[in-house]
């Protein structure tokens, strides 16, 4: 169930809808190399599809689309997609190539679209799951519009599910009235024969369960219809089948708890270990850890993190614990993953147990407060701190 235009895209108004740059871009034709930055099942993909159709539609099919996984394809993949772009252009064929998971190419990869983009050989269109700004070359995003998709909404994933009923001639059951709900109120319905109805408490359930991922909920709908599918010729039209919760329960599989990482809830996690050292929790900063590791954190991202808390949070009143974070930060970078995870342990509880003072903090914070609120020119050198270059010669 694939959007094949904007009225049908559900979700992400704040890029697509009326008065947005991208909405006017692609009314006026007019399609950049672009980014699209959001968590799974939000609709990059969707969105993608829908410009390569209105491309297609506004150059009379005159646009040649290469879909691509950054997960699945190399080097040469590209390559390939260049010479194809080269020999279509010569006969005024324009080409888009739309490169899923571009994050997973690294950036030594990465650097291969530069010139291709630059003279215009295609245009591309990237989505990722991973912040940009860390996974991307910074030369590929000066030269692509990178636009931020939101997690949907409950609601919108209501209404995708709603769209996934027509889809498979089904209709929303409202259990408390023991009927079927308005037409009008749903506006999905098609005239032929039912064959599926779903409780109204169960596609609620469904939409808040997946967290905003709609291909969660898709994948569970359609797990649970084909588990009760039978025979069409058997069903009458007082003995449509009913979905329950149950059956849902049962398709449901939550790849989005999997990984924080995903999810883009790291910055979250990071923020509780910081504060569960802090307060001196050595269980809960284990725990926190551990859950950042699950994630597939780099492993010296997270040493970084407990370099900073050790002069943050610790500072005079324990100067070794800098030292210790150091160390272990450059075990990282040595040993790596899975090995040096005791050492990240070993860093946490440390920190968790030593004494803690930010009076370093607070004062360089202080003396930053007054050169900010300072009104007019900082004041001058006192003569006698100044350098004297005489002497020094």
């Amino acid at each position: 169930m694939v959007p094949m235009n904007i009225e049908a895209y559900v979700g992400q108004k704040q890029i697509i809808g009326p008065n947005t740059v991208l909405n006017y871009l692609l009314e006026k034709g007019e399609i950049p190399s672009m980014i699209f930055w959001g968590p799974p099942g939000c609709g990059k993909t969707s969105l993608a599809n829908i410009i390569a159709c209105l491309s297609r539609k506004l150059t009379s099919n005159n646009v040649h689309i290469v879909n691509l996984s950054a997960a699945s394809s190399g080097v040469k993949s590209i390559k390939d997609a260049v010479t194809t772009a080269k020999d279509k252009s010569k006969f005024g064929c324009k080409t888009i190539v739309f490169m899923d998971e571009i994050h997973c190419f690294n950036k030594l990869q990465q650097d291969i679209f530069l010139p291709h983009i630059e003279t215009g050989t295609f245009t591309l269109i990237g989505c990722t799951t991973e912040n940009p700004f860390y996974s991307l070359n910074p030369a590929l995003l000066s030269r692509c519009r990178m636009f931020v998709l939101n997690k949907l909404t409950e609601c919108n994933v209501t209404e995708i599910l709603h769209k996934a009923l027509e889809c498979i001639n089904g209709r929303m059951l409202d259990r408390e009235k023991e009927e079927i709900i308005n037409r009008e109120q749903i506006k999905f319905y098609s005239n032929t024969k039912l064959k599926y109805h779903v409780d109204n408490n169960t596609i609620q359930w469904l939409a808040g369960a997946c967290d905003g991922d709609a291909r969660v909920a898709l994948n569970a709908l359609e797990l649970a219809t084909l588990a009760r599918q039978v025979d069409e010729s058997k069903i009458s039209r007082h003995n449509d089948i009913t979905i329950t919760l149950e059956d849902i329960k049962k398709g449901l599989i939550k790849t989005h708890t999997l990984s924080e990482k995903e999810a883009n809830q790291s910055h979250h996690i990071y923020s509780a270990l910081h504060k569960s050292i802090r307060a001196g929790k050595t269980n809960a900063s284990l725990y926190w850890l551990a859950r950042i590791m699950a994630a597939k954190e780099d492993p010296v991202n997270i040493a970084r993190r407990l370099v900073r808390i050790s002069s943050e949070d610790i500072g005079l009143a324990d100067p070794d614990a800098l030292g210790v974070a150091v160390h272990t930060m450059h075990g990282c970078q040595m040993i790596g993953m899975p090995e040096c995870d005791v050492l990240l342990g070993q860093c946490t509880v440390y920190l968790a147990k030593a004494p803690k003072s930010r009076s370093i903090y607070n004062a360089l914070k202080a003396a930053e407060k007054m050169i900010l609120e300072c009104e007019g020119p900082q004041p001058a050198v006192p003569l006698h701190m100044r350098y004297n270059s005489d002497r020094k010669l």
